[in-house]
Protein backbone atom coordinates (compact mmCIF):
# COMPACT_ATOMS: atom_id res chain seq x y z
CA UNK A 1 0.00 0.00 0.00
CA UNK A 2 1.07 3.44 -1.00
CA UNK A 3 1.42 6.76 1.06
CA UNK A 4 -1.17 9.13 -0.75
CA UNK A 5 -1.66 12.74 -0.59
CA UNK A 6 -5.05 14.17 -1.87
CA UNK A 7 -4.83 18.15 -3.34
CA UNK A 8 -8.23 19.09 -2.62
CA UNK A 9 -11.07 19.10 -0.16
CA UNK A 10 -14.37 19.81 -2.29
CA UNK A 11 -16.64 16.84 -2.68
CA UNK A 12 -14.30 15.29 -4.76
CA UNK A 13 -11.20 15.30 -3.49
CA UNK A 14 -12.68 14.30 0.32
CA UNK A 15 -14.24 10.91 -1.92
CA UNK A 16 -11.35 10.05 -3.47
CA UNK A 17 -9.66 10.15 -0.02
CA UNK A 18 -12.33 7.79 1.28
CA UNK A 19 -12.10 5.61 -1.12
CA UNK A 20 -8.10 5.38 -1.16
CA UNK A 21 -7.82 4.88 2.83
CA UNK A 22 -10.66 2.26 2.71
CA UNK A 23 -8.69 -0.16 0.07
CA UNK A 24 -5.62 0.39 2.80
CA UNK A 25 -3.37 3.09 1.77
CA UNK A 26 -2.20 6.02 3.68
CA UNK A 27 -4.03 8.96 3.13
CA UNK A 28 -3.75 12.60 3.70
CA UNK A 29 -5.65 15.46 2.52
CA UNK A 30 -3.72 19.21 1.69
CA UNK A 31 -5.83 21.74 0.38
CA UNK A 32 -6.53 25.60 0.08
CA UNK A 33 -9.82 25.51 1.46
CA UNK A 34 -11.99 23.21 3.72
CA UNK A 35 -14.87 21.61 1.50
CA UNK A 36 -18.00 24.08 3.01
CA UNK A 37 -15.98 27.07 2.10
CA UNK A 38 -15.68 25.36 -1.39
CA UNK A 39 -17.84 25.75 -4.93
CA UNK A 40 -18.96 22.25 -3.49
CA UNK A 41 -21.00 24.05 -0.11
CA UNK A 42 -22.42 26.42 -2.59
CA UNK A 43 -23.90 23.69 -4.96
CA UNK A 44 -27.39 22.78 -5.31
CA UNK A 45 -26.17 19.55 -5.14
CA UNK A 46 -28.89 17.21 -6.90
CA UNK A 47 -27.57 14.51 -9.06
CA UNK A 48 -27.53 15.55 -12.13
CA UNK A 49 -24.89 15.51 -14.78
CA UNK A 50 -24.87 19.31 -15.39
CA UNK A 51 -21.98 21.26 -17.77
CA UNK A 52 -19.85 18.14 -18.03
CA UNK A 53 -19.74 16.00 -21.52
CA UNK A 54 -22.68 12.36 -21.19
CA UNK A 55 -19.45 10.25 -22.72
CA UNK A 56 -19.87 6.78 -21.28
CA UNK A 57 -17.92 6.73 -18.83
CA UNK A 58 -19.02 10.28 -17.27
CA UNK A 59 -22.77 8.38 -16.67
CA UNK A 60 -20.97 5.33 -16.07
CA UNK A 61 -19.71 7.00 -12.86
CA UNK A 62 -22.79 9.10 -12.33
CA UNK A 63 -24.73 5.25 -12.39
CA UNK A 64 -22.08 4.37 -9.59
CA UNK A 65 -22.76 7.72 -7.71
CA UNK A 66 -26.51 7.40 -8.03
CA UNK A 67 -26.59 3.66 -6.20
CA UNK A 68 -24.03 5.11 -3.44
CA UNK A 69 -25.91 7.98 -2.28
CA UNK A 70 -29.25 5.99 -2.34
CA UNK A 71 -27.55 3.75 -0.10
CA UNK A 72 -26.44 6.90 1.78
CA UNK A 73 -29.86 8.02 1.71
CA UNK A 74 -31.11 5.69 4.68
CA UNK A 75 -28.71 7.11 6.98
CA UNK A 76 -30.28 10.69 8.62
CA UNK A 77 -26.52 11.66 9.62
CA UNK A 78 -25.66 12.06 5.65
CA UNK A 79 -27.53 14.51 4.48
CA UNK A 80 -29.02 13.04 1.41
CA UNK A 81 -32.38 12.20 0.42
CA UNK A 82 -33.84 10.76 -2.22
CA UNK A 83 -36.37 13.34 -3.84
CA UNK A 84 -38.55 13.42 -7.40
CA UNK A 85 -38.81 15.79 -9.75
CA UNK A 86 -38.84 17.43 -13.04
CA UNK A 87 -36.25 17.77 -15.90
CA UNK A 88 -37.63 20.37 -18.57
CA UNK A 89 -36.48 20.51 -22.24
CA UNK A 90 -37.99 23.23 -24.45
CA UNK A 91 -36.33 22.14 -27.77
CA UNK A 92 -36.32 19.15 -29.92
CA UNK A 93 -33.87 16.46 -29.49
CA UNK A 94 -32.52 17.63 -25.97
CA UNK A 95 -29.77 15.16 -24.77
CA UNK A 96 -31.50 12.60 -22.53
CA UNK A 97 -28.48 10.04 -22.69
CA UNK A 98 -28.50 10.56 -19.08
CA UNK A 99 -31.88 8.81 -18.03
CA UNK A 100 -29.83 5.12 -18.64
CA UNK A 101 -28.02 6.05 -15.19
CA UNK A 102 -31.37 6.67 -12.86
CA UNK A 103 -33.41 3.29 -12.50
CA UNK A 104 -36.60 4.52 -13.75
CA UNK A 105 -37.62 7.81 -15.57
CA UNK A 106 -41.35 8.98 -17.19
CA UNK A 107 -42.51 11.57 -19.37
CA UNK A 108 -44.63 14.30 -18.02
CA UNK A 109 -47.97 15.07 -20.08
CA UNK A 110 -48.15 18.73 -21.09
CA UNK A 111 -50.92 19.72 -18.33
CA UNK A 112 -48.67 22.39 -15.82
CA UNK A 113 -45.57 22.81 -18.18
CA UNK A 114 -44.49 25.68 -19.67
CA UNK A 115 -45.90 26.17 -22.81
CA UNK A 116 -43.90 24.17 -25.66
CA UNK A 117 -42.22 22.32 -22.99
CA UNK A 118 -41.30 18.43 -22.32
CA UNK A 119 -40.69 17.30 -19.27
CA UNK A 120 -38.72 14.28 -17.75
CA UNK A 121 -40.15 13.17 -14.26
CA UNK A 122 -37.61 10.97 -11.83
CA UNK A 123 -36.13 10.42 -8.44
CA UNK A 124 -32.44 10.96 -7.80
CA UNK A 125 -30.40 11.42 -4.68
CA UNK A 126 -30.37 14.90 -3.23
CA UNK A 127 -27.32 16.58 -1.02
CA UNK A 128 -27.60 19.40 1.83
CA UNK A 129 -23.80 20.26 1.43
CA UNK A 130 -23.57 21.57 5.11
CA UNK A 131 -24.42 18.21 6.50
CA UNK A 132 -22.60 15.83 3.85
CA UNK A 133 -19.79 17.54 3.35
CA UNK A 134 -18.95 17.56 7.13
CA UNK A 135 -20.13 14.37 7.42
CA UNK A 136 -18.06 13.06 4.63
CA UNK A 137 -15.08 15.10 6.27
CA UNK A 138 -15.82 12.94 9.64
CA UNK A 139 -15.70 10.09 7.93
CA UNK A 140 -12.42 10.08 6.17
CA UNK A 141 -11.05 11.52 9.26
CA UNK A 142 -11.85 8.47 11.13
CA UNK A 143 -10.53 6.28 8.81
CA UNK A 144 -7.43 7.97 9.66
CA UNK A 145 -6.83 10.27 7.01
CA UNK A 146 -5.68 13.89 7.83
CA UNK A 147 -6.49 16.92 6.76
CA UNK A 148 -4.70 20.24 7.00
CA UNK A 149 -4.84 23.59 5.12
CA UNK A 150 -2.07 24.73 2.80
CA UNK A 151 -1.92 26.25 -0.33
CA UNK A 152 0.53 25.78 -3.20
CA UNK A 153 1.33 27.83 -6.38
CA UNK A 154 2.34 24.08 -8.49
CA UNK A 155 2.79 20.27 -8.32
CA UNK A 156 6.23 21.33 -7.83
CA UNK A 157 5.57 22.84 -4.63
CA UNK A 158 3.43 20.06 -3.67
CA UNK A 159 6.13 17.22 -4.32
CA UNK A 160 9.14 19.31 -2.56
CA UNK A 161 6.64 20.09 0.34
CA UNK A 162 5.35 15.85 0.83
CA UNK A 163 7.18 12.73 1.62
CA UNK A 164 4.00 10.63 -0.33
CA UNK A 165 4.39 7.84 -2.90
CA UNK A 166 1.59 9.11 -4.65
CA UNK A 167 -0.16 12.58 -5.13
CA UNK A 168 -3.51 12.84 -6.77
CA UNK A 169 -4.87 16.44 -7.99
CA UNK A 170 -8.47 16.70 -7.54
CA UNK A 171 -8.73 20.51 -6.65
CA UNK A 172 -11.27 21.51 -8.46
CA UNK A 173 -10.96 24.91 -10.66
CA UNK A 174 -7.31 25.09 -8.97
CA UNK A 175 -6.27 21.86 -10.46
CA UNK A 176 -5.20 23.23 -13.94
CA UNK A 177 -2.88 25.68 -12.37
CA UNK A 178 -1.38 23.43 -10.16
CA UNK A 179 -0.29 21.00 -12.79
CA UNK A 180 0.38 23.49 -15.16
CA UNK A 181 -0.07 21.63 -18.39
CA UNK A 182 -3.62 22.22 -19.18
CA UNK A 183 -5.34 24.62 -21.24
CA UNK A 184 -8.38 23.55 -21.44
CA UNK A 185 -10.16 24.75 -18.20
CA UNK A 186 -12.70 27.61 -17.62
CA UNK A 187 -14.07 28.59 -14.64
CA UNK A 188 -18.06 28.27 -15.08
CA UNK A 189 -19.68 30.88 -12.94
CA UNK A 190 -22.87 29.88 -10.86
CA UNK A 191 -25.05 32.11 -8.68
CA UNK A 192 -27.76 31.03 -6.12
CA UNK A 193 -30.27 32.60 -3.61
CA UNK A 194 -31.70 30.55 -0.97
CA UNK A 195 -35.36 31.10 -0.15
CA UNK A 196 -37.36 29.95 3.20
CA UNK A 197 -38.97 27.22 1.82
CA UNK A 198 -42.86 26.92 2.24
CA UNK A 199 -43.04 23.40 1.98
CA UNK A 200 -42.26 22.36 -1.56
CA UNK A 201 -40.53 18.81 -1.87
CA UNK A 202 -39.87 18.49 -5.52
CA UNK A 203 -37.37 19.71 -7.35
CA UNK A 204 -37.23 21.17 -11.17
CA UNK A 205 -34.48 22.06 -13.76
CA UNK A 206 -34.89 24.05 -16.70
CA UNK A 207 -31.89 24.48 -18.52
CA UNK A 208 -33.23 26.21 -21.89
CA UNK A 209 -35.38 29.08 -20.06
CA UNK A 210 -35.26 32.01 -22.40
CA UNK A 211 -34.62 33.60 -19.75
CA UNK A 212 -31.28 31.56 -18.76
CA UNK A 213 -30.63 28.69 -16.71
CA UNK A 214 -33.34 28.15 -13.96
CA UNK A 215 -33.62 25.65 -11.13
CA UNK A 216 -35.38 24.98 -7.86
CA UNK A 217 -34.12 22.32 -5.61
CA UNK A 218 -36.11 22.25 -2.13
CA UNK A 219 -33.86 21.39 0.97
CA UNK A 220 -35.20 20.79 4.52
CA UNK A 221 -35.03 24.45 5.62
CA UNK A 222 -34.76 26.29 2.29
CA UNK A 223 -35.14 26.33 -1.48
CA UNK A 224 -31.86 26.91 -3.26
CA UNK A 225 -33.03 29.06 -6.84
CA UNK A 226 -30.48 29.32 -9.43
CA UNK A 227 -29.15 30.03 -11.52
CA UNK A 228 -26.02 31.11 -14.13
CA UNK A 229 -23.86 29.32 -16.15
CA UNK A 230 -21.15 32.00 -17.26
CA UNK A 231 -18.36 30.82 -19.03
CA UNK A 232 -14.94 32.04 -18.11
CA UNK A 233 -15.87 34.50 -15.38
CA UNK A 234 -13.86 34.27 -12.59
CA UNK A 235 -16.45 36.38 -9.51
CA UNK A 236 -17.38 35.13 -6.87
CA UNK A 237 -19.39 37.82 -5.17
CA UNK A 238 -23.20 37.60 -6.05
CA UNK A 239 -24.45 40.21 -8.10
CA UNK A 240 -27.74 41.69 -7.35
CA UNK A 241 -29.32 42.22 -10.51
CA UNK A 242 -28.94 38.39 -11.16
CA UNK A 243 -30.13 37.52 -8.03
CA UNK A 244 -33.19 39.57 -9.15
CA UNK A 245 -33.54 38.13 -12.98
CA UNK A 246 -33.20 34.39 -10.90
CA UNK A 247 -35.94 35.38 -8.38
CA UNK A 248 -38.07 36.30 -11.39
CA UNK A 249 -37.52 33.22 -13.34
CA UNK A 250 -38.09 30.75 -10.60
CA UNK A 251 -41.46 32.55 -9.15
CA UNK A 252 -42.79 32.11 -12.59
CA UNK A 253 -41.88 28.50 -12.87
CA UNK A 254 -42.94 27.72 -9.42
CA UNK A 255 -45.64 30.90 -8.11
CA UNK A 256 -45.11 29.67 -4.44
CA UNK A 257 -42.03 31.18 -3.96
CA UNK A 258 -42.76 34.20 -4.57
CA UNK A 259 -42.50 36.65 -1.70
CA UNK A 260 -40.33 34.12 0.38
CA UNK A 261 -37.66 35.64 2.30
CA UNK A 262 -34.16 34.92 1.38
CA UNK A 263 -32.31 33.43 3.25
CA UNK A 264 -28.62 33.41 1.81
CA UNK A 265 -27.21 33.92 -1.51
CA UNK A 266 -23.68 32.92 -2.70
CA UNK A 267 -21.31 32.47 -5.93
CA UNK A 268 -19.13 29.81 -7.44
CA UNK A 269 -16.64 28.68 -9.54
CA UNK A 270 -17.46 25.11 -11.38
CA UNK A 271 -14.48 23.45 -12.55
CA UNK A 272 -15.34 23.79 -16.54
CA UNK A 273 -13.18 21.71 -18.87
CA UNK A 274 -13.53 20.21 -22.21
CA UNK A 275 -13.85 16.47 -20.93
CA UNK A 276 -13.35 15.56 -17.17
CA UNK A 277 -9.83 14.53 -16.38
CA UNK A 278 -8.92 11.34 -15.09
CA UNK A 279 -5.57 9.93 -15.56
CA UNK A 280 -1.96 9.18 -14.94
CA UNK A 281 0.05 12.60 -15.77
CA UNK A 282 3.70 11.92 -16.60
CA UNK A 283 7.06 14.01 -15.95
CA UNK A 284 7.31 13.70 -12.33
CA UNK A 285 9.42 12.11 -9.75
CA UNK A 286 6.62 9.83 -8.61
CA UNK A 287 2.95 9.09 -9.35
CA UNK A 288 0.68 11.67 -9.51
CA UNK A 289 -2.96 11.42 -10.68
CA UNK A 290 -5.38 13.86 -11.84
CA UNK A 291 -8.85 13.99 -10.64
CA UNK A 292 -10.58 17.39 -11.68
CA UNK A 293 -12.91 18.92 -14.82
CA UNK A 294 -16.23 17.87 -13.59
CA UNK A 295 -17.95 21.15 -14.40
CA UNK A 296 -21.33 21.13 -12.73
CA UNK A 297 -21.44 17.61 -11.61
CA UNK A 298 -18.87 17.04 -8.76
CA UNK A 299 -21.15 15.42 -6.11
CA UNK A 300 -22.94 13.07 -9.47
CA UNK A 301 -19.63 11.92 -10.30
CA UNK A 302 -17.47 11.86 -6.72
CA UNK A 303 -18.31 8.08 -5.92
CA UNK A 304 -17.60 6.54 -9.62
CA UNK A 305 -14.36 9.08 -10.12
CA UNK A 306 -13.44 8.34 -6.51
CA UNK A 307 -13.48 4.75 -7.39
CA UNK A 308 -11.74 4.97 -10.77
CA UNK A 309 -8.75 6.62 -8.81
CA UNK A 310 -8.52 4.05 -6.44
CA UNK A 311 -8.22 1.48 -8.91
CA UNK A 312 -5.13 3.25 -10.36
CA UNK A 313 -2.86 4.23 -7.36
CA UNK A 314 -0.73 1.45 -6.91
Amino acid sequence: MSRVTVVGAGVVGLSVAHELAGAGHEVRIVAAREAVDSVSGVAAAIWFPHDVDHSAAVLDSAAVTYRRLAGLAADPRTGVHLRRGTVLSRRAGADTSWTRAVPHTEPVGPDGLPAGASGIRCTVPLVETNTYLRWLRDTVTRLGVGVRTAEFASIGDVLRADDADVLVVAAGLRSAALLGDDDVSFPIRGQVVRLANPGLTDWITDDDNPGGLTYVVPRRDDVVCGGTGDVGSWDERPDPEVEAAILRRVTELVPALAGQPVRSRAAGLRPGRSGVRLEAVTGHDRPVFACYGHGGAGFTLSWGDAARVAAMVP
